[in-house]
């Protein structure tokens, strides 16, 4: 019954942690590609490569579900994945759509005409390529009309969180919501694009003001799994144990992921 938690690094360790909260009961394999690390600076061919061998290694192990627990794989990968090359038995799923639900406050099985909606001024933070993809913005228009999104590309923000340099992150963060709002200087919303940034939520919100909604994603897509679940749960894969596994090196990611999560992880090699 186990379910497949897939990120480029260390980032998706914040999507686990919330479905393994919400979850209890299910064992959960995530998979680190640590060696390929960091994607938002890679092409969208060379991504779906990654992304499908990961998504592959997750099958292995047993989870016919595997979320895609990394913005960038979900907006430059996903599309294609689940319309070319994905079987039928398997289930591939990112996370834009809860987060999408929760901006638009409506069900992703409301397939009404796009309407108009509370916030009108949404900033994205997310990395280059998922930026570049304008996969936020292309779903959020199917639900949407009216909304004006300001995308920033971070770069460096999710190097440093994996480097544990979390001084140089907190500047980077602080920079690229200052340059964000010198092109839209009242959001009403923004939303973290990346599953690192959670780590630096704080510095964001208190970079943005009080006035600004922060819409982070892994409380989220916890939910939305949860749901998932109990209308599929056919999906529930039929391995059983839970591991961490990486295409780096074990003993340096576990540290790094011990320091992330603040609690003891060990990852082995994928």
């Amino acid at each position: 019954m186990a379910v497949g938690v897939f990120d480029s690094g260390l980032g998706g360790l914040t999507v686990l942690d919330a479905v393994s909260r919400r979850l209890p009961d299910v064992p959960f394999v995530y998979l680190g590609d640590n060696a390929h690390a960091p994607y938002g600076v890679r092409t969208p061919d060379d991504i779906f490569a990654l992304t499908c061998a990961a998504t592959e290694r997750l099958w292995e192990e047993g989870c016919d579900l595997v979320i895609l627990a990394c913005n960038t794989a979900s907006a430059a990968a996903l599309k294609r994945m689940q319309e070319t090359w994905v079987p039928s038995h398997k289930r591939v799923l990112g996370v834009f759509v809860p987060l999408i639900e929760a901006l638009t406050e409506r069900q992703w099985g409301d397939n009404s005409p796009p309407r108009e909606v509370a916030v009108k001024h949404v900033a994205l933070f997310a990395t280059p390529a998922t930026v570049a993809s304008r996969a936020f913005q292309r779903e959020l228009a199917f639900r949407a009309i009216g909304v004006d999104v300001e995308a920033q590309p971070c770069g460096g923000v999710v190097d440093a969180i994996e480097a544990g340099d979390e001084m140089l992150a907190e500047t980077l963060v602080r920079a690229h919501v200052e340059a964000l709002k010198r092109r839209m200087p009242h959001p009403q919303a923004a939303v973290l694009g990346c599953t690192h940034y959670p780590l630096m939520q704080h510095v964001f919100a208190q970079a943005l003001g009080p006035d600004v909604r922060v819409f982070s994603q892994a409380d989220l897509v916890a939910e939305s799994l949860a749901d998932y679940l109990v209308r599929r749960p056919e999906m529930l894969g039929p391995g059983t144990e839970a591991k961490f596994l990486t295409t780096g090196a074990p003993r340096a990611v576990s540290d790094r992921a011990t320091q992330f999560l603040r609690k003891p992880v060990t990852f082995e090699a994928a």
